[in-house]
């Protein structure tokens, strides 16, 4: 099967920089929904048969143009969600992104064992998003458009999928609306296809300014 994980729409937080993890979360701004508007062009010669979402809003608000365009009802997996910031919840400094952030890639390479400060370790994580996944797949479909959240794509790519350069998933950014695609199956594993860093609907919905913390690339500079 092929997952097209597509990271939500822009946010007010992500606007503010800030580490907004908690549920319900919130909805997307002016951008965002012109972001979410454009998914269903942007992917219009692609074959979808479902779309899954995490119960955090601003997935459903992103999924709901394509859902609505594909006569789809979104698919509602909790362990789609992002990866909570336990106690580093709506930082905004730039120190708690890169604790944030270099404790989610410490996981793909392996350190599953280590805890975010309040928070999940990488056994957590991985399990619950695993977990989605594989409700998925026995469900049957082949392609699903998957609307989950920078961290946690990012993160599950790298520690799951074969082709990944953890290097350079660390330090590329996720724009909203990026789009990182994965084949294969929960068996037998998955491989990276294709990794679209930008907005699918192309620069006129990019957020060029934005501190945005789960999208942003680490660096110490």
């Amino acid at each position: 099967m092929r997952l097209l994980l597509l990271r939500h729409g822009q946010t007010p937080s992500n606007v503010g920089g800030l580490l907004d993890t908690a549920s319900p979360g919130p909805g997307l701004t002016a951008l965002g929904r012109r972001q979410a508007a454009a998914v269903p062009d942007a992917l219009g010669d692609r074959r979808i048969d479902a779309v899954a979402v995490s119960s955090l809003v601003r997935t459903a608000q992103t999924a709901a143009p394509l859902a609505v365009a594909r006569g789809l009802e979104p698919v509602v997996l909790p362990g789609l969600r992002e990866i909570e910031a336990g106690d580093l919840e709506m930082a905004a400094t730039h120190e708690a992104h890169l604790r944030y952030l270099g404790t989610v890639f410490g996981w793909a390479r392996g350190d599953v064992t280590r805890a975010m400060p309040g928070g999940p370790d990488g056994r957590a994580f991985l399990e619950r998003y695993d977990d989605a996944v594989t409700q998925l797949a026995r469900a049957g479909w082949e392609d699903v458009l998957v609307v989950s959240h920078g961290a946690a794509i990012r993160t599950w790519v790298a520690a799951r999928a074969a082709g990944v350069d953890i290097d350079h998933a660390e330090r590329t950014a996720l724009a909203n609306t990026g789009l990182v695609e994965v084949e294969g199956d929960p068996g037998s594993g998955w491989r990276v296809v294709a990794w679209s860093a930008e907005p699918v609907g192309g620069p006129a919905v990019d957020a060029l300014l934005a501190d945005d913390p789960t999208g942003e690339p680490v660096d110490e500079v």
